[in-house]
């Protein structure tokens, strides 16, 4: 059984199937899902969602593209929903100077709001970097106390080891199944097994042979294939791992 950490079951994609779908997982393999959030609409679907299914938790914050719309108020109601019993984690949070949908200042201000509701409420916060590393990790070594996973990790061992270092756990996506990722199988070589997650972030990322069409929780078996082949290990040991790393993550 499986455990996809991280995906967005909120997203229009899913409008027309998602019921049947979600429906469909336990007697596909995957065990449990984490919800994430992008915005407090989205945190509430997500929470909305985790009460239907038994097999499905959420996380709750607001993503960098998302920080514009923040006021003084969004704080507090994120706070209010992560008293919810499903609620498991503050995210996605964090920084994009990619895209940029946010003014970068704000970004920051925004990102470091979750950081501190995190710390207040005990809970582990997901991690969206994108071209952005050296800001997070800055913003994020002012709050010691909170933990982590960067979500589709896919940078360098050398920032990998600072965070594991801290703490942190790493996710991969599909694509770690892209004929490009190299990278990221080096730091899946290297870093503790016990820090492992493994996600779909559907409906992005879909892994090969799938990539190009909507992702979801049922193409997550072929991360987990490839990541036992990376370790050298069997697809039913790539996937207890994972799941128990996950599982102990969230405090499921």
């Amino acid at each position: 059984m499986l455990f996809d950490t991280h995906a967005h079951y909120d997203d229009e994609q899913f409008d027309s199937d998602r019921e049947a779908l979600l429906s469909a997982m336990p007697k596909n393999g995957i065990s449990l899902i984490v919800n994430a959030s992008s915005n407090l609409k989205s945190a509430e679907a997500g929470l909305e969602l985790a009460g239907l299914y038994p097999f499905m938790s959420a996380a709750v914050g607001v993503h960098p593209h998302d920080a514009k719309t923040m006021d003084e108020s969004t704080i507090d109601r994120l706070d209010a929903l992560l008293k919810h019993p499903k609620a498991v984690a503050v995210g996605e949070i964090g920084l994009d100077y990619h895209y940029d949908h946010s003014p970068r200042d704000i970004q920051k201000r925004r990102f470091r709001q979750q950081l501190e509701l995190a710390g207040s409420v005990h809970k582990p916060v997901i991690i969206h970097d994108r071209e952005a590393t050296r800001d997070v990790l800055d913003i994020l070594g002012d709050y010691p106390e909170v933990k982590g996973v960067f979500h589709c990790y896919s940078g360098s061992w050398e920032t990998a080891k600072l965070l594991l270092d801290r703490g942190w756990y790493l996710s991969f996506t599909g694509v770690i199944t892209y004929k490009n990722a190299r990278r990221s199988h080096e730091v899946i070589e290297k870093m503790p097994r016990d820090r492992i997650m493994i996600e779909t972030d559907c409906p992005y990322l879909a892994p090969e042979p799938m990539r190009g069409r909507r992702n979801s929780s049922l193409h997550l078996r072929y991360v987990a294939e490839k990541l036992a082949e990376i370790l050298g290990i069997s697809f039913d040991e790539a996937a207890a791992l994972t799941t128990d790393n996950g599982k102990r993550f969230f405090g499921i």
